[in-house]
């Protein structure tokens, strides 16, 4: 049986079409259907349910040295109600999850874990745990993202709170009633806020009110970060690829070596890039990527029609000595050569408040 999100009934009354992802009735899309509810985010603004999702805090002494063993990143230089993007990894190096990691006061970390790998993640964390620090899981808050250049606008009118000093990556709270992320997973200005289930069908509406603001399912929030070239766990990344391969070695900190796995994140023989068809086509998960020889180099991780560039795009793992952008390759589409070719990511520019790191992939 699936589970469903405290959103779940708003989700039924706006037409959406459900469907099951990650062990929940999620909405897919809504009336406007899955390109414009695309455009819209890019347009406008648009909300989405991430409440499916897991948060929970880690708190006491040894909770940093304990997420720099978990993970390769260094936090020491992490400022308070700062966010870090960061993996989880096993002990062969493999990523177990990618997560968002805030920094909330010295030795305390609330973190983001993907829905999929979010008991496992737990156990893993509980598994590492030492008897100092005290561990929360927040199964009992909805997590909800606005979207899109006038995010900032429609959080100031609807919820008026003015978070235009707020950086990227940054956390807003207060009261402990409300936490305010500025982040997102479409390449957009916006913002994920946390509420306690209780109150979150009352954000939802008010912000769903807001002239701007329209519903958006998971189809549309796929297409758009696979638009800005980040990361599908479970398709992108998973327990066999490791950072350097993922092309994630932005987030190995120059001074964590001990975490866990460290030893068998070696120099990569593949790595993961991003994949423009130049011919006509539209490739998927799945499909053979060949190069001029017509012999099999990998296979695309994600892949899908670009509503922005209205092109097929994709990512996928070839070998190291194809991974220059410009590289001419194909991507086999029912046993059709389609040309394609290696691309830098993300595939348009991103238009967060500040880049300067990749938002986390659900």
């Amino acid at each position: 049986m699936s589970r469903s999100t405290a959103l779940h009934s708003a989700h039924l009354a706006l037409g959406a079409k459900m469907g099951a992802f990650a062990g929940y009735d999620m909405p897919l899309y809504y009336g406007l259907g899955v390109k414009k509810e695309h455009l819209w985010v890019r347009e406008n603004v648009g909300l989405f349910d991430v409440s499916h999702m897991g948060q929970i805090s880690l708190k006491g002494k040894g909770a940093q040295d304990l997420l720099e063993k978990l993970t390769p990143s260094s936090l020491g230089k992490l400022g308070i109600n700062r966010i870090k993007y960061s993996v989880l990894t096993n002990e062969n190096g493999g990523i177990i999850d990618d997560l968002m990691i805030t920094k909330t006061a010295e030795d305390e970390f609330h973190l983001v874990i993907n829905a999929g790998c979010k008991d496992s993640d737990i156990a893993w964390i509980k598994q590492n745990l030492t008897p100092e620090i005290e561990f929360t899981h927040y199964d009992d808050w909805a997590l909800i993202a606005l979207q899109g250049s006038g995010a900032q606008d429609v959080v100031r009118e609807v919820l008026g709170i003015d978070l235009s000093d707020l950086p990227y990556m940054s956390l807003w709270y207060k009261d402990y009633t409300m936490f305010i992320s500025r982040l997102g997973y479409t390449g957009e200005d916006g913002f994920e806020i946390s509420v306690p289930n209780d109150g979150a069908q009352d954000v939802w509406n008010k912000l769903i009110a807001h002239k701007t603001v329209e519903p958006i399912g998971l189809a549309a929030r796929d297409s758009l970060r696979l638009e800005m070239g980040y990361c599908l766990y479970g398709h992108d990344i998973d327990a066999n690829t490791t950072p350097l391969e993922a092309d994630l070695a932005w987030v190995m900190g120059k001074h964590n070596n001990d975490y866990i796995g460290a030893k068998n994140v070696l120099k990569p023989t593949k790595k993961r890039v991003g994949i423009k068809l130049t011919g006509k086509g539209v490739a998927r998960e799945g499909a053979e990527i060949r190069n001029d020889k017509d012999e099999k180099i990998g296979e695309l991780s994600s892949g899908g029609f670009s509503p922005s560039l209205n092109i097929s795009i994709g990512q996928g793992y070839i070998p190291i000595e194809y991974a220059v952008a410009g590289t001419r390759i194909f991507v086999n589409v029912r046993g059709r050569n389609i040309e394609a070719q290696v691309a830098k990511m993300p595939f348009m520019p991103a238009r967060t408040k500040k880049r300067n790191v990749i938002p986390k992939a659900s």
